[in-house]
């Protein structure tokens, strides 16, 4: 028995979504046959800036090979425009004469780009900014051409604006309203994005109308008027001035369109053979146009297609998280302000950050994020959920980590979600999903993610959010992204580059660096900022100074957050050893303070859960012990067993060993952290086989192994060297952890190090060349020599006001 006929009109993001939904419950339902009017499978719009900027190639953002359409068993139309419906004898015909005949039909022709209705709108060198062929045009203009007008200061035109420019043409942003992207921003965010752009050397003109383009006698644009009469030259004019739903086609099958093809909840048109979804859909009177909704209409009409009949699209809440050229925005809801609204601002221009809260009866009703924008689902969750605010109010405008609700900051964050909330807007994409993905299927990169889950393959904003779950599901396997990539939006270089610019011109600070390398965001952002924190301190010690706020909230407060907002406190107890009057003092410290909870880490220490912040400096005090460094990117423990001094099988003192590695590494910070375990014999008690160093004890010395790790996919040390002697230990550990600390990039262990540089040459630097191994043992004891303990420091008032509670006022 034949199967059911399915046609697709477009071969975009919303058409081809559906099918993948469709494919996903009903494999075998339909024979499918789709038609694309551009020659190419399916690709990612979102992405076609940075094609435009060179950051990417039409390869890197394709979505569907070909491989893909036979592999489902799909028949592709590339490069036919479908021109007609025949819905009596329900058939479609192509440009070429191609026919199709369908038992359902599915209808995703987009939208189309708005072209101003002026003298020279169809000279040569006026193109609009939609698909790969205008991305190519403008490549294209601007290996030739110099001065380029963009008209439209919304998403597109800025980033057409800002790609151009990185291609070396002099742009300026023509632009109707007072304020860039009024619809996603108020008016100091879009003054603050302004500034920012045009720091980068675009140029504005705002509250601007354009009449006419100007040509040459060869029928090329050369420039354009204005109403006020003022002219500009130009070589290239982009429109990027909104689209427009398109339902010519749709309109001709007699099909009821009103600004867009009106559909149901069911995605169905008047005629109920015929779907529709995407930016040609008007759904409740309403026309998408961003990517998150058309998603989620894709779902729903694969449930109908599939004939289970259950989904039902109600419309979207939406919110707009955006990067515009690097720079993080987001707005929701009402964020503008209305007739009983409050506002809750924090405005920082020279730090780059504002974020504007809009509060109504006791509700959040509107956010508006600038620079930093961590936050923006939490906020989002707030808005959707309409949830009273009572205490958060308080501390709503510093976010979900100063809340104690339901988050934490940083890496943590991701961990504190519950599997309910969204992670990737777009694609509406759950935390539950991706964990599941991840621990079934055993993943460990984002890629891996992106395939198995889309979770950040459509704009990309949630790419840090998706690493920090990957982070916390699998710890420290988490695979990065290969680091000869950008280290982040703010720039073009990658770790090597910075790392080698901070050594070659001996750069001592952030600014030093920014202005250097030319770093397009002008402080950084929270990916690149703790990386070059730690490269100028390993780099330059003694002479580059730390900066707090360039830290992790674990580094910046030295203690472990905890998902309840509480920190975890873990004094040293070098070695795992302690005696009485340390633990009595730990207890009493327990007792004075209500800690919920004291227990024993795998580590052999003893850790404190569930201190408040503000109690940390007196805990500390009180306890009189020094840092165990439990918190952040940096030496942890040094595990050791009993060895020769009681255990009958010991041949070392493996003890007193591991005592004098961590006297001798103590407040030493690393790209990542760093274990050690000493055993005092081969039967290795100590677990030293899956530490960063493990020193095993042996009748005739000691051996070293380097680059274990545990956890879910555990990485056995390699074989490093053998020594005779505990100061022979010293030294070898001492080089090959300042080897790591100079050349290893920013949150590497030390497994991918050395699967990065290779073992052989490791062991060239710190085994066979002796003088080269003492050099870098010289340099890790100056760089610890004086290093004062940041517990003695804190409770000494050093950094007092990240201990003091804060409240806002609105």
């Amino acid at each position: 028995m034949s199967k059911p006929r399915l046609v697709v009109i477009g071969n975009g993001m919303a058409g081809i979504r559906t099918l993948e939904e469709l494919l996903t419950i009903a494999p075998d339902h339909y024979d499918i046959t789709v038609f694309g009017a551009e020659p190419h499978p399916n690709y990612n719009r979102i992405l076609l800036s940075p094609v435009l900027a060179g950051e990417q190639t039409f390869n890197d953002i394709v979505l569907n090979p070909l491989e893909w359409y036979e592999e489902n068993g799909i028949a592709l139309h590339m490069g036919k425009t479908v021109e007609r419906i025949d819905r009596v004898r329900r058939k479609v015909v192509a440009s070429d004469g191609t026919e199709a005949h369908y038992d359902r039909l599915l209808i995703a022709t987009g939208s189309t780009p708005f072209i101003l209705p002026i003298p020279g709108n169809t000279l040569k060198g006026v193109i609009t900014y939609r698909d790969i062929y205008d991305t190519q045009a403008m490549i294209d203009t601007a290996a030739v051409k110099k001065r380029a007008v963009v008209i439209g200061g919304g998403l597109l035109g800025l980033e057409a604006a800002n790609g151009l420019k990185l291609r070396g043409m002099d742009v300026t942003v023509v632009h109707l309203a007072d304020t860039l992207l009024e619809r996603q921003l108020d008016a100091t965010a879009g003054n603050l994005l302004q500034r920012s752009l045009e720091a980068r050397g675009l140029d504005f003109l705002l509250s601007t109308a354009t009449t006419e383009i100007l040509g040459n006698d060869a029928g090329e644009v050369s420039g354009v008027r204005f109403k006020n009469g003022d002219t500009l030259p130009t070589d290239l004019v982009v429109m990027a001035a909104g689209i427009r739903p398109n339902t010519a086609l749709a309109e001709a099958a007699g099909l009821y369109c009103n600004r867009g093809i009106v559909v149901s909840d069911a995605l169905q048109t008047y005629d109920p053979r015929i779907y529709a979804v995407g930016e040609c859909v008007s759904h409740r009177g309403i026309a998408y146009g961003l990517v998150a909704p058309l998603f989620e209409q894709a779902k729903v009409c694969a449930n109908h297609l599939a004939l289970m009949g259950i989904g039902s699209y109600k419309g979207s809440v939406m919110s707009t998280k955006l990067k515009v050229t690097g720079i993080d925005l987001f707005s929701a809801g009402d964020f503008m302000g209305t007739e009983g609204t409050e506002e809750i601002v924090l405005s920082d221009p020279s730090g780059g950050v504002y974020k504007k809260l809009v509060i109504k009866d006791d509700q959040l009703v509107g956010a508006c994020l600038y620079g930093d924008t961590a936050d923006g689902a939490w906020y989002f969750k707030l808005l959707r959920e309409g949830r009273k605010l009572g205490e958060l109010r308080d501390h709503i405008m510093f976010g979900e980590s100063s809340v104690g609700d339901a988050g934490v900051q940083g890496q943590s964050r991701a961990a504190a979600m519950a599997d309910s909330d969204e992670v990737c807007g777009c694609n509406g994409v759950c935390k539950g999903t991706i964990v599941k993905a991840i621990t079934e299927k055993g993943l460990f990169t984002v890629d891996d993610v992106k395939k198995h889950t889309k979770a950040a393959s459509s704009c990309g904003s949630c790419t840090g959010l998706v690493e920090q779950i990957l982070m916390s599901t699998v710890g420290s396997d988490f695979q990065e992204p290969p680091k000869t990539k950008a280290i982040c939006a703010c720039t073009d270089r990658n770790h090597g580059e910075v790392r080698k610019a901070i050594r070659d011109q001996h750069l001592l600070t952030h600014r030093d660096v920014y202005d250097f390398l030319e770093w397009r965001t002008p402080n950084g952002c929270a990916t690149c900022r703790p990386a070059i924190n730690y490269y100028l301190l390993s780099t330059w010690p003694r002479e580059a100074v730390d900066d707090p706020q360039s830290r992790f909230v674990n580094e910046r407060v030295h203690a472990n957050i905890q998902k309840d907002n509480t920190f975890s406190v873990i004094p040293q107890m070098k070695g795992g050893v302690t005696n009485p009057a340390e633990l009595r003092r730990i207890a009493d410290v327990a007792d004075k303070y209500n800690v919920p909870m004291v227990k024993v880490t795998g580590g052999q220490r003893i850790d404190l859960l569930g201190v408040k912040k503000e109690d940390l400096p007196n805990v500390w005090k009180d306890l009189g012990m020094k840092s165990g460094h439990a918190y952040g990117k940096s030496i942890r423990t040094v595990k050791t067993c009993v060895g020769s001094e009681f255990c009958r099988f010991g041949t070392q003192n493996s003890t007193q060993m591991g005592i004098d590695l961590e006297t001798m590494l103590a407040n030493m910070w690393s790209p990542h952290k760093v274990k050690l375990a000493v055993s005092g014999c081969p039967r290795n008690c100590a677990e030293a086989g899956i530490k960063d160093v493990g020193v095993i004890a042996v009748d005739s010395g000691w051996e070293l192994y380097v680059g274990g790790n545990g956890g879910i996919k555990t990485e056995v040390a390699q074989f490093l060297a053998k020594v005779k002697t505990a100061d022979e230990v010293k030294e070898f550990t001492g080089a090959f952890l300042q080897l790591y600390r100079e050349e290893a990039y920013y949150l590497d262990r030390t497994v991918h190090y050395i699967a990065r540089v290779g073992l052989d040459y490791v062991k060239q630097k710190v085994v066979d060349d002796a003088a080269n191994r003492k050099a870098l043992y010289e340099r890790l004891l100056y760089s610890l020599e004086g290093l004062p303990d940041p517990w003695e420091a804190r409770i000494g008032g050093k950094q007092k006001h990240e201990y003091i509670p804060l409240k806002v006022v609105a």
